[in-house]
């Protein structure tokens, strides 16, 4: 039973881009491992960009800096 964990940064993932990142989790877990889609668990879980760094920086700053 696969589990997998997917972890986005809070920036306005959509629906459709959530049911795309499991439908096509899932398949490539039918394809390669040849696993059971009725048994194959995908999470997605939203960071606040507060909470996510990156080379001693917030997202959050990161973004900021990029405007």
């Amino acid at each position: 039973m696969p589990y997998v964990n997917i972890k986005v940064t809070d920036e306005n993932v959509t629906a459709a881009e959530k049911k795309a990142l499991i439908e096509g989790t899932t398949q490539l877990l039918q394809d390669v491992l040849n696993k059971d889609p009725k048994a194959t668990f995908v999470v997605i879980d939203e960071v606040s960009t507060d909470n996510w760094g990156i080379g001693y920086k917030t997202v959050t700053e990161i973004r900021q800096q990029q405007e």
